[in-house]
């Protein structure tokens, strides 16, 4: 199993949402963050422009066997890339084990 946490823009939240349930991928959990990182997002505030290092972003986590981590990936930056600065990253983290805590089913069936 692979965890697959990408960080994305918030603008590109629902069309990544939309391509991932039209590949199978039918949960996962998301939150929204702040990070900082090589863009700079420009602010106007009663007429002046500044900028900041505070970005906000969606960080989501889903969990796929093994032989879906490639398409996962794939979706995700299909759907989130724009092209520029600020569009994101995605890390894939080993799984041991799983467990569904309601039956205590061990294993891949548990993402099921």
């Amino acid at each position: 199993m692979k965890k697959i946490e990408a960080i994305i823009r918030k603008s590109k939240y629902t069309a990544v949402k939309d391509a991932l349930h039209e590949v199978g991928v039918s949960f996962f959990s998301y939150w929204d963050v702040t990070g900082v990182g090589n863009e700079k997002e420009g602010h106007v505030y009663r007429g002046v422009s500044y900028s900041t290092s505070d970005i906000q972003r969606r960080h989501l986590s889903i969990v796929v066997n093994d032989d879906f981590e490639e398409i996962t990936v794939k979706t995700i930056i299909e759907a989130s890339s724009t092209g520029q600065v600020g569009d994101g990253k995605i890390f894939v983290i080993d799984i041991i084990d799983a467990y569904r805590i309601r039956t205590g089913e061990k294993g891949n069936s548990t993402l099921n």
